[in-house]
């Protein structure tokens, strides 16, 4: 019996939801359910007090991922989801969290949550851990801990996806010294939302963000891979760059799929003015192509045959065509 059937009563608020929130130009509906304090209820009641500590001081980090719908077969597949829960509860460590969850147990509450929305369609999942007591005071010890989850249907994060155009951004990329660049701290995504909005707002799509040393870091909230005289670099986790699961997946196909090798290493502002392909990576971003930085064409100013080659591999693999990566996913649905 899974949380759902346990725990929930039909309501009036098991109704489809009629607000909206945009998300790459698209409407779309809020959730129907949310797994909150434990059991799975109607999204309408899992609310938390504005003085709640994380929505007061950012003391709460969150995951992001995706399950895609594989028709044919008729199932949705999590991608990837042990990795993505044993980071977040890696965050909560930064946190002092003190959860009595596990990567297969988050996992098996995901796996509750999307079928209780009963998705045929690519869907996003945002697990959020966080403070959850209502007080005044700065501190992280003492504090009672807890997760919730919750689902959208989800396609483009960059709508321009082959053809992204970027630029520098002025803001510099938060020091893991500062706040834990490895963990998903909600506060520092304060970073990422200025460099997002000064981008967009001044006509581009994203923004490249440097580290403290002026080293290339990543996007707002995405990796970054560079081509150049055939050779594909990305920087070391070591430049405040988070540990991407989408990163790690991408250089595992690159290698296997394409027979190329990926350098980690630092990238200086101007290699990308010069380089071949320029590409993101991410839960959201998925493989995103960078056509231009700063108003300049990368390579030929079109995407490049490397970022073409992996959104084709990638996206076979998540939605479950390709057998040698069938441990990379999880089926939601049971036959």
């Amino acid at each position: 019996m899974d949380l759902f059937t346990q725990n929930h009563t039909a309501t009036d608020s098991d109704e489809p939801r009629t607000q909206i929130y945009f998300q790459g130009g698209l409407n779309v509906a809020l959730p129907n359910y949310a797994y909150f304090e434990g059991k799975i209820v109607p999204y309408g009641e899992a609310k938390v007090g504005i003085l709640t500590h994380a929505l007061n001081y950012g003391t709460a980090a969150f995951g992001g991922l995706r399950g895609y719908w594989n028709g044919k077969e008729e199932q949705l597949f999590l991608f990837r989801p042990r990795e993505h829960f044993l980071r977040l509860l890696n965050s909560g460590k930064y946190l002092c969290a003190e959860l009595e969850h596990t990567p297969e147990t988050l996992t098996q509450a995901a796996k509750d949550l999307l079928r209780a929305e009963g998705y045929r369609e690519d869907v996003y999942l945002r697990p959020l851990l966080y403070k959850a007591d209502e007080i005044i005071g700065v501190k992280l010890h003492g504090l009672t801990d807890e997760i919730s989850m919750v689902s959208i249907p989800f396609g483009l994060y960059v709508a321009n996806d082959t053809n992204a155009h970027v630029t520098f951004s002025s803001w510099r990329r938060v020091d893991d010294n500062v706040i834990p660049a490895r963990g998903k701290i909600s506060g520092a995504y304060a970073n990422s939302a200025l460099i997002k909005t000064d981008a967009v707002r001044a006509g581009f799509d994203e923004a490249l963000v440097l580290s403290q040393d002026g080293h290339v870091s990543e996007g707002s909230a995405m990796n970054l891979f560079m081509v150049r005289d055939g050779v594909i670099y990305t920087p070391p986790v070591t430049d405040n760059v988070l540990e991407g699961i989408t990163r790690r997946s991408v250089m595992e196909l690159t290698e296997k799929e394409l027979g190329l090798k990926v350098v980690e290493r630092s990238i200086d502002r101007t290699e990308v003015y010069i380089c071949d392909e320029l590409f993101f990576t991410g839960t959201a971003a998925q493989v995103t192509a960078i056509t231009k930085v700063d108003h300049r064409p990368v390579g030929s100013g079109v995407m490049g045959p490397i970022a073409e080659k992996l959104r084709s591999v990638f996206s076979e693999v998540v939605h479950g065509k390709l057998a040698a990566y069938s441990d990379w996913l999880t089926p939601v649905y049971e036959k």
